[in-house]
């Protein structure tokens, strides 16, 4: 994964979410379907896809998937 249109397909395909490039940069309480339980299916995706660890609370604090795509490419 190395853009936010690869992140954006992650969360499409793999998790099944209707997001937009808009959503990415929107609070989760905005993002449609968006629940506590994606967040730990999204974590786990983004192990695999790019092996290596995510920090659970620093994702916990994220105000968006913005924020969690930026933790996943900086880990």
């Amino acid at each position: 994964m190395k853009t936010i249109d690869d992140f954006l397909v992650l969360l499409q395909d793999d998790l099944g979410l209707p997001v937009t490039r808009t959503d990415v940069g929107a609070g989760f309480d905005q993002v449609p379907g968006w629940d506590s339980v994606h967040l730990l299916s999204l974590l786990t995706l983004l192990e695999r896809t790019t092996g290596r660890s995510l920090p659970l609370a620093d994702a916990l604090e994220a105000d968006s998937l913005e924020e969690i795509y930026r933790l996943a490419v900086a880990a």
